[in-house]
């Protein structure tokens, strides 16, 4: 396992991978340290086809308050190149979070602030405890949600991003869940459960069917559905439809069989 200081990895055997972020002292909080670590990780477990699911969480009370202020007092002292290419790391990694060929799952306890809420909307979908909230919080800094915008316009949409981007106003679980930042929200005592219920639901499906997903939804955005758009989607069906998995969901469907990719139990 990678020497991480600032990033827990736990390995189950049903292919999920929890990755946990551990910096509970600054409520998680990142820097150059943790984000080298998470695009490490998403690097890692991305190319592991033994990986089906890979769970983001956060250590202690907190998902993750963003930024970690002296690493940003760091950046206010430096140089406007650094910056920029401090800029571009932190990028690269939300990057590869969404562009992962595996579901993305992130678990929310407590508060997500600035750069925290970035990573929910990096990952495929977020589940959430009641008591958790969120603000996009940069503006009360002087500063702005840039990199993590395009994350947060894909998650909730243009207005309610510049709503939530120009208040940085705090919002209750219930009300991310209505503007889409999260899909799932349960009691504290239930957030494992709801977990490991929407987990169960991924492992039941294709692991190349959710790739393949993944890499099709990418290329997708609101709006006429354009020739070229419908080729797309028609060529991706019917190179899919010919595949291993393909074959071999049908067959197990017609033999009400369970899959080859799914638990025997």
């Amino acid at each position: 396992m990678p020497a991480w200081t600032a990033l827990d990895l736990e390995r189950r055997a049903d292919g999920v991978a929890l990755l946990t972020m551990n910096r509970p002292a600054v409520f998680n909080a990142f820097d150059e340290t943790l984000i080298a670590e998470l695009d490490a990780a998403f690097e890692l477990l991305g190319g592991d086809d033994s990986v089906r699911v890979i769970v983001l969480a956060g250590a202690g009370k907190h998902f993750s308050a963003g930024a970690d202020l002296q690493w940003m007092q760091r950046a206010a002292a430096a140089s406007r190149d650094d910056n920029l290419a401090d800029a571009r790391r932190f990028s690269a990694m939300l990057a590869r979070i969404t562009q992962t060929p595996r579901p993305t799952i992130a678990r929310v306890q407590g508060a997500a602030l600035g750069g925290g809420v970035g990573l929910v909307c990096a990952c495929d979908m977020a589940v959430a405890s009641e008591a958790a909230s969120f603000s996009v919080s940069e503006a009360k800094m002087g500063i702005l949600p840039a990199v993590i915008g395009p994350y947060l316009v894909n998650a909730v949409g243009p207005r309610e991003a510049r709503r939530l981007a120009l208040t940085a106003s705090r919002i209750a679980a219930a009300e991310a869940q209505r503007v889409g930042l999260v899909q799932c929200v349960v009691p504290a005592e239930g957030l494992d459960a709801a977990l490991d219920a929407c987990i169960a639901d991924l492992l039941a499906c294709g692991p190349a069917a959710q790739a393949e997903i993944k890499q099709l939804y990418a290329r997708l955005a609101p709006g006429p559905v354009t020739a070229e758009v419908r080729e797309l989607t028609a060529q991706t069906i019917a190179r899919v439809r010919t595949t291993p998995e393909a074959r071999e969901g049908f067959a197990a469907f017609l033999g009400k069989r369970k899959p080859n990719w799914t638990s025997s139990e």
